[in-house]
């Protein structure tokens, strides 16, 4: 999968211009991003697949209900990025043979590494989850130590990085969920539950249990004010 920084803010951008306004992306809809992201869809694919979907919609005689969440475009998505492997084959395009990566210089990476090395140190664990707050600090070191190794253009080393910082996020949302009440964690997935009602049909049960996931991670982080750490967020 390409390695778009501004992975997330594109797909937000057109899914609003299609929708013409209205509300900001929800909780559900930023998840669903990160599922599509995770899965290796090519942001091109997920564009194409919101046109798709917005193009069917507008073609029907009768609009009572709004499109009121992206995963509405779900399976146009899927079905763009199916389109797009197939188009792929045989070209013989490699990683190596695509073009630079803007936005992935040596300095932005490590200034972004050393940024979410003080949003960690700055968080406000509470004293009930000490486990948490050291995993969370030892996390914090971590990056620091990465932001001074010397990193480069090549898409193996930023892959390489991309995978460490994935694996320190795994250990904090582990610690997290571990240190965070029964109940609340009920009461989130119970929303998720709300949330995913209206798409289940479209969507099959793996992807649904990712965006169960993804939805609990985001309200963790939300809750201790802690940053994404992968590359995307850049």
């Amino acid at each position: 999968m390409d390695n778009y920084f501004n992975y997330f803010s594109e797909i937000e951008e057109r899914y609003l211009q299609r929708r013409a306004g209205g509300l900001l992306l929800s909780t559900l809809d930023w998840a669903l991003i990160e599922t599509w992201k995770d899965a290796g869809i090519p942001l091109q694919a997920v564009l194409r697949g919101i046109d798709a979907a917005f193009d069917k919609y507008d073609q029907r005689p009768s609009k009572t209900r709004k499109i009121n969440s992206l995963a509405y475009c779900s399976q146009a998505v899927l079905a763009a990025a199916e389109d797009m492997k197939e188009a792929a084959v045989g070209t013989g395009e490699t990683a190596a043979s695509r073009p630079p990566r803007p936005g992935f210089e040596p300095e932005t990476v490590a200034h972004f590494l050393r940024r979410n090395a003080e949003a960690l140190e700055a968080a406000n664990i509470p004293e009930s989850a000490k486990a948490a707050h050291a995993i969370v600090l030892d996390a914090a070191k971590t990056l620091r130590d990465l932001a001074e190794i010397s990193t480069s253009e090549s898409t193996g080393r930023l892959e390489d990085l991309e995978r460490r910082l994935t694996v320190l996020e795994e250990k904090l949302f582990a610690a997290l969920l571990t240190s965070s009440p029964d109940e609340e964690l009920v009461s989130v997935r119970a929303e998720a539950d709300r949330d995913l009602a209206p798409f289940r049909r479209k969507m099959s049960g793996p992807q649904i249990d990712q965006l169960h996931k993804q939805y609990m991670q985001k309200k963790l982080l939300e809750k201790y004010k802690l940053p994404r750490l992968s590359l995307f967020y850049m």
